[in-house]
């Protein structure tokens, strides 16, 4: 008998296009997102001390590089050193940690019990946001190093991050060979790379320098590359970022529209319209086809700021409408919602003519 097999489950282009969708959660704002991450260095470059100390950054909700962060409790798996070694360090990043971070030293591999241990750390600590294993080799099944076995044992990980709600930073080494992109020398098949949602790679300028590039590429973070110096105390400090915009266009877009509906109150219009009407010169490179992902990707933020969106289609155009709520504070937010194409095309053909309006 042919086994049971469930039907695919899709959606639309159309649908898919206009659809509310959140936006990734973030542990560090527009830096390490929720998923599954690694980073990698040569031995002795300072890893484990970058790791230390974002983990009680995050567990205190201090800004990491002036860029915000989640709080929430932190889990540092320091599998390659002891507790007076933590302890040390410790008392160097810090002068007061929290609570809120936790450390150990010793955990079981992937696929023999690591999996169990993470959950019912996660049940005990449900606001856990950060989980670091320092190395990613100390908690792998002995096995060869192939491409099946790395993307397999990475995917075990993924999918607890995934479904845990958190980010995972895995630790890891970089190869000595040079190789014109940095990501090349990664350890392991490519399959690490392109099982992870990020991956860092912190190179050193030169041999006790104290100074290195941290070079950063993700699903959902632009590349970039921080210029970073550690200090007397083993603190990665921000000496450079190539970023070029510090607002990303999810924040930009809300500040725009709030502008905009400051005195007109209410839009209708098409992508281009209001492309054209909040950046007219092009300087926040915000386009027609950005401005509704931009739009439907931001409905918790436009909601807080009391902006209703509704995009739909009429006569074949696509149609942005937003309102203002009123300035009452007794006004309550309509909801941020899409309408869906077949529905209104087949209620305006039912008194022969195409919808223009919108219950937002």
């Amino acid at each position: 008998m042919k086994p049971n097999i469930s039907q695919l489950r899709t959606v639309d282009g159309e649908t898919l296009m206009s659809q509310p969708l959140r936006p990734p959660d973030f542990v560090v704002s527009g830096l390490l997102s929720k998923g599954l991450h690694i980073l990698a260095g040569s031995p002795k470059v300072g890893k484990s001390w970058l790791a230390l100390w974002l983990a009680v950054t995050v567990a205190k909700g201090e800004p990491v590089w002036g860029m915000n962060t989640q709080q929430g409790t932190t889990l540092y798996l320091c599998l390659e050193d002891s507790v007076l070694r933590i302890q040390n360090r410790l008392f160097e990043v810090t002068e007061d940690a929290p609570d809120s971070v936790h450390f150990c030293t010793e955990c079981a591999p992937i696929g023999q019990g690591l999996e169990e241990q993470i959950e019912s750390f996660v049940s005990e600590h449900p606001g856990t946001v950060l989980i670091i294993i320092d190395t990613l080799q100390m908690i792998r099944p002995i096995h060869d190093a192939t491409y099946a076995n790395d993307y397999r044992d990475l995917s075990v990980l993924k999918r607890l991050a995934d479904r845990l709600d958190l980010a995972v930073l895995l630790i890891h080494h970089l190869r000595k060979e040079k190789a014109e992109d940095v990501f090349h020398r990664i350890s392991g098949t490519t399959a690490i790379s392109g099982a992870v949602d990020s991956s860092f790679t912190l190179v050193e300028e030169r041999r006790g320098s104290s100074r290195a590039k941290l070079t950063c590429i993700g699903r959902d973070i632009e590349f970039r590359e921080l210029e970073l110096e550690r200090n007397g105390d083993n603190v990665w400090e921000l000496i450079s970022d190539s970023k070029s915009q510090p607002e990303l266009l999810e924040d930009r877009i809300v500040v725009l529209l709030s502008v905009l509906l400051k005195d007109q109150r209410e839009f209708i219009g098409t992508p281009t319209e209001l492309s054209q009407k909040i950046d007219p010169d092009g300087q926040e490179g915000i386009t027609p086809k950005k401005v509704a992902r931009l739009i439907l990707q931001s409905v918790d933020t436009l909601r807080k700021n009391r902006i209703s969106a509704v995009i739909r289609r009429s006569n074949g155009r696509r149609i942005i409408q937003l309102s203002s709520a009123d300035s009452d504070d007794t006004a309550v937010p309509r909801e941020i919602g899409t309408i869906d194409p077949v529905d209104q095309l087949a209620e305006g053909n039912a008194d022969g003519s195409e919808d223009t309006n919108s219950s937002l």
